[in-house]
């Protein structure tokens, strides 16, 4: 495990820097303790990342469930009872991984996926533009476009002009330029610039910036630019930031309708981070599936029973992971740990760090995520892979993460039916003679109704007097639509004068006069060839 500490040790710091802000940020959005969002840091960083088959995959608090969280504290009434649920969906996920439903991540097409990522760093950058430039933003740690203050993405983008506070604008400016000039330059002159990383040092410079400006009223920054960390007096009000499930509310069965939708949307988010992670992975490891949604059963089960909110495989964090250059879990365990560890020792020092240098830290990460280049490249692969991921990109942008990729998987699905319909994959002709009318039809290995259009089309077209050879030696699965179309085509071919030769692995039927009873009954190969 300790094989690539080097590696591991300097990246875990950077996703803490990532996944503090985000855990807090989520725990405001959602409506809970601020310290629940810290928890489920913890245990998605300790616990998940332990049990997880994934290398560079962080978990942590999700912003796609801020909006769900928020609802059902609500309707629950009590953040306790809420907890149950959170526990509730633990199990469940627990349940999908034993029967093998991770399988359904596999199911996504890279386009959409890609278009995820890209989607996921424009939110991001859009999102950050507020803080960066000093502009109060709670909504800044999520993921949707309408916010319930009533605003927008953009409405609050525009709002930052009559709102920038130059002092914050500035540090965040600093941290910008020297995580670039980190990155760019100085990693690449000396091994020492590639162990620390620039992020690091960003937000060391925004503590001391803080600290030696406190008593410059112009270059000051306020208490609301802040991280904001709960700090506990003692030992026991420490203990007391954690909460504990009210099981008496298991019987409700709102609680149960919450835990299933935790247990669906924190799956299919995880599965979706998975295969995100994966593609993003210069290393190219596979993630088991069915085992990380053991791991995200078990930490949910552990987040709610001690008081955190859900847990899934983040995509910010993780590609934050492997930017920095983590090679192993250990990374993810490590900023675990780090964020535990900070919040008893120094949370004080902590609440020192301008919330303008994490939104540097962050727009860093959403640029490399939604990179121009991989627009163009989109672009030059034909409109099968640009147009699902495009509205991929757009529907998150203007809506949520999950719409966004449901609008991106429908949008593909179309774009398969359409290519199934015209696609020489499913009928082409293998040659046609104009002169004495011979063509040659072959089906594909697998022909189904979605086809229907495209071989009543080739079939009508026929020439009558002409002569067609119908070639099903590939074809493994042909639907019962597909037979009776034919069916209906050899009266049809009698009539117009075309003579037809059925080509099989079985043998050569000549004018058959039935291809339903051909296709069903499967006569034997030396019948076939005596009826030839």
């Amino acid at each position: 495990m300790f094989k690539y500490i080097k590696n591991d040790l300097p990246a875990s710091v950077v996703v803490f820097f990532v996944a503090l802000p985000l855990c807090l940020g989520i725990a405001l959005a959602s409506g809970a303790p601020l310290f629940s969002g810290v928890i489920a840091g913890i245990i998605g960083g300790v616990v998940v990342g332990s049990l997880s088959g994934s290398n560079l995959g962080v978990s942590g608090p999700a912003a796609g469930l801020a909006a769900i969280v928020l609802t059902a504290i609500a309707t629950l009434g009590t953040y306790e009872n809420f907890l149950v649920a959170v526990v509730l969906g633990g199990i469940i996920q627990i349940i999908f991984g034993i029967l093998k439903a991770g399988i359904i991540g596999y199911y996504f097409p890279s386009s959409v996926i890609k278009g995820m990522l890209t989607g996921i760093g424009i939110i991001i950058i859009l999102k950050q533009i507020p803080n960066f430039f000093g502009y109060d933003e709670e909504s800044a740690w999520d993921l949707e476009f309408f916010e319930i203050d009533g605003g927008n993405t953009f409405s609050e983008i525009f709002k930052v002009i009559n709102n920038i506070t130059p002092s914050v604008a500035l540090i965040g400016l600093i941290s910008l330029i020297i995580i670039l000039f980190w990155d760019k330059i100085l990693a690449k002159k000396a091994k020492i610039f590639q162990i620390i990383q620039g992020p690091f040092i960003a937000v060391v410079v925004g503590i001391i910036y803080y600290v030696i400006t406190l008593s410059n009223s112009t270059l000051s920054i306020g208490p609301s630019h802040l991280v904001t960390v709960p700090i506990p007096e003692s030992a026991g009000d420490f203990l007391n930031q954690f909460s504990l499930p009210n099981f008496a509310a298991i019987g409700n069965p709102d609680v149960w309708i919450v835990a299933f939708t935790i247990a669906l949307v924190a799956s299919l988010e995880t599965l979706l981070s998975v295969e995100a992670t994966d593609k993003l992975d210069p290393h190219k490891n596979v993630t088991p599936t069915n085992r990380e949604l053991l791991a995200q059963g078990t930490g949910n089960i552990i987040s709610g029973m001690i008081g955190g909110l859900p847990i899934t495989q983040v995509i910010v964090r993780s590609s934050a992971n492997i930017q920095s250059g983590g090679r192993s879990k250990l990374s993810t365990i490590i900023h675990g740990f780090l964020l535990l560890l900070s919040v008893i020792l120094i949370p004080k020092l902590l609440n020192l760090i301008p919330l303008s240098v994490l939104a540097a830290i962050l727009l860093i990460v959403g640029y490399k995520l939604a990179n121009p280049a991989l627009f163009k490249k989109m672009y030059k692969l034909g409109w099968k892979q640009s147009i699902p991921f495009f509205v991929t990109v757009i529907g998150i942008v203007f809506t949520d993460l999950l719409v966004g990729i449901g609008l991106g998987l429908l949008v593909g699905i179309v774009v398969i039916l359409i290519k199934s319909y015209q696609n020489s994959h499913f009928l082409h002709k293998e040659g046609e003679d104009v002169n004495d009318g011979r063509i040659k039809m072959t089906l594909a290995e697998e022909v189904t109704f979605i086809n229907k259009g495209a071989i009543l089309k080739e079939l009508e077209k026929l020439p009558n007097n002409s002569f067609l050879e119908l070639d099903v030696r590939k074809t493994r699965y042909l639907d019962y639509d597909i037979i009776e179309i034919l069916d209906d085509f050899a009266f049809k071919a009698r009539e117009r004068n075309i003579t037809v030769k059925l080509v099989s692995e079985r043998g050569i039927v000549e004018n058959p006069s039935s291809y339903l009873e051909f296709f069903t009954t499967r006569p034997k190969l030396e019948e076939l060839k005596y009826k030839a």
